[in-house]
């Protein structure tokens, strides 16, 4: 069976713009909480609090009929997904936030090529200038060459590329199933694959700890829902690009919560993000009004 999928690319330019506020939630509940707990176990009980969302899409799940290619699929993102949370909880506490942010750029730009190689979308002109912008921007920040590269670097340059992997997968997928399934059985195979690698270096955490891990459970929940509902509006080329307005958001955090000096390299990078995601949101409004885009074509 075919099935048509509506194209809105302003649908999902918003719903990526929310994302990015929830995910900042999350980051700075992470800073928050230090490095006492190991990373890996810091993920493995955001995740396991995170199941508890799954009780009012219990009767979506069941109902799902998922076939044996997409248990598959759900599998290898939660691997991916789980070896990427475990290197992400490591930088956060060891690198200042908007390092984390710029650094995690990598991964919108390897998920826009990667739906072009793998998933067929097509890269406009318009589309691969706003990401070159994006990604000039992230190097004007990072100042690659001129400063030392710490643990916590290398983390994210290794979590970036597995994160875009589980977005690709994610993208597929929501074309295919509902927005509730893909979130839910995220929660259920990054669980299962964090699970091993928590139990070896158990700590004891405190009450405040599991607050603060509950409460990120709670907007990172949010956040890969309505990442979901952003993917399943419109493609990875369009949607991909405004996550990058998430560093003014975590520049300011840095400042005002956690007494990060501001850099004029972050901020002069910050414009050119912030430039190319206004071009890439300007030129889809402009299209939009006056051509109907082709939709995406799923084959089920």
């Amino acid at each position: 069976m075919t099935t048509a999928l509506p194209h809105r690319p302003l649908t999902g330019i918003f719903w990526m713009l929310v994302t990015g506020v929830v995910f900042i939630m999350v980051t700075a509940l992470v800073k928050y909480m230090g490095p006492r707990l190991p990373a890996a176990e810091a993920a493995f009980l955001r995740y396991a609090m995170g199941l508890v969302f799954l009780f009012p899409v219990l009767g979506t799940l069941r109902s799902a009929r998922l076939t044996r290619r997409q248990w598959s699929l759900f599998g290898l993102r939660g691997f991916c997904h789980a070896f990427g949370v475990m290197l992400w909880f490591f930088a956060m506490t060891r690198i200042p936030i908007a390092e984390v942010t710029a650094m995690n750029y990598l991964a919108p730009i390897y998920v826009t090529l990667g739906a072009a190689i793998f998933l067929g979308e097509k890269l406009a002109m318009r589309r691969i200038i706003a990401v070159i912008m994006g990604l000039a921007g992230a190097a004007i920040i990072l100042r690659p060459g001129f400063r030392e590269v710490s643990a916590g670097h290398i983390a994210m340059l290794i979590a970036a590329v597995v994160f875009a992997g589980s977005y690709l997968i994610a993208k597929m997928l929501a074309d295919e199933v509902r927005p509730a399934v893909v979130v839910a059985m995220l929660s259920v195979f990054v669980t299962l694959g964090l699970a091993p690698f928590a139990i070896p270096v158990w700590i004891t955490p405190t009450g405040t700890e599991l607050l603060i891990l509950m409460a990120v459970a709670c907007f990172a929940t949010a956040g890969h829902y309505t990442m979901t509902l952003a993917f399943a509006a419109a493609p990875v080329t369009v949607t991909q690009p405004v996550t990058f307005l998430q560093l003014v958001w975590a520049t300011a955090l840095g400042v005002f919560i956690f007494a990060e000096p501001v850099d004029i390299w972050v901020v002069l990078g910050g414009f050119v993000i912030l430039s190319s995601v206004t071009f890439i949101t300007w030129r889809e409004a402009m299209l939009n009004r006056q051509i109907t885009p082709n939709a995406n074509a799923t084959k089920m």
